[in-house]
């Protein structure tokens, strides 16, 4: 398209809204033409019947001819005004129709919600988040998509899911956020175990040189725990699920690593136990994420407004 083109089509599209009656005017047209009274019209599009009048008035003016007689029997539309009713119509239908299509588009938005979690919050925080959200929102349909913290980022920046939760030290590359929770990481291990007995707490270079039950790299466990430990963390089993490092601890293999969030039960019924560690920072947020530039919305905005209650 040409420089001129360009320069003229916002001068022709702004002298056909001024040739153009709105949609307003259009739709009260069509209500003289069906109830027969400029009156009635008023009275079943909620305006006064001064305020049709005039703008009957100012429509005829704008066209250029006369639409409607006036009488103390009623209003009838001149030839003129059926046949500008009959071009209203078209458009009226029109605007419906298109703004049938935008709600449709807003309803498939709004009627589902893909949220991409890291393991923990998708095990132990995101179920009683969703079940609010039900109770607002009943016919969104929700997928979740559960893994680390990297697996997080990469769903959202692909456009896979709407809202996203990690649990690392920093927030990936492409992604705005909000701390909606704080949380710690603990070692925990089967009473059994040597540690499960001493009195002392483990420090941070026995923490670095025993070999524990650890996630795999890439979560936001790991994280904190290599940057807590310089990166000096030895796994003596990687696991890609907080379920599964629990489950391997209780069952003896060795001390693991997990977030407060995830041992509560077995602590009270101490299949496990916490064992105290000196000089090591294990403290975390827990943050909602979403692509940078794009603001969550809809059931998204629900969502993340009820973490955060």
């Amino acid at each position: 398209m040409s420089n001129t083109e360009e320069q003229a089509g916002p001068s022709v599209a702004g002298s056909l809204a001024h040739r153009v009656p709105d949609l307003g005017a259009l739709e009260l047209l069509l209500a003289v033409a069906r109830v027969g009274s400029l009156g009635g019209a008023a009275r079943e599009l909620g305006i006064t019947q001064p305020a049709a009048s005039s703008r009957i008035r100012s429509m005829e003016r704008q066209l250029g001819v006369a639409l409607v007689d006036r009488s103390p029997r009623g209003s009838r539309l001149t030839d003129a005004g059926a046949l500008v009713t009959d071009w209203a119509r078209r458009i009226v239908e029109a605007a419906e129709a298109f703004d049938a299509g935008a709600q449709a588009l807003r309803d498939r938005r709004d009627s589902r919600l893909r949220v991409a979690a890291s393991m923990t919050i998708a095990e132990y925080l995101l179920p009683g988040w969703l079940l609010a959200l039900r109770a607002q929102r009943p016919d969104t349909a929700v997928s979740l998509l559960a893994g680390n913290s990297t697996v997080v980022a990469e769903r959202l920046l692909s456009g896979e899911a709407d809202l996203g939760f990690v649990e690392g030290l920093s927030v990936p590359a492409g992604l705005d956020s909000v701390v909606i929770a704080h949380d710690r990481l603990i070692v925990v291990t089967a009473p059994g175990h040597p540690w499960g007995r001493r009195g002392r707490p483990v420090a941070a270079e026995e923490l670095a040189s025993t070999p524990l039950i650890l996630r795999e790299k890439g979560s936001g466990t790991r994280q904190v725990l290599d940057a807590a430990l310089g990166g000096l963390a030895r796994p003596l089993i990687e696991l890609s699920s907080t379920t599964a490092v629990k489950a391997a601890a209780v069952g003896g293999a060795g001390p693991a690593v997990l977030s407060e969030l995830a041992v509560g039960e077995e602590l009270a019924m101490r299949r496990l136990v916490r064992v105290p560690v000196a000089g090591v920072a294990l403290a975390r947020d827990l943050r909602a994420v979403w692509p940078t530039g794009y603001r969550p919305a809809g059931p998204a905005r629900d969502l993340l407004s009820l973490t955060r209650d």
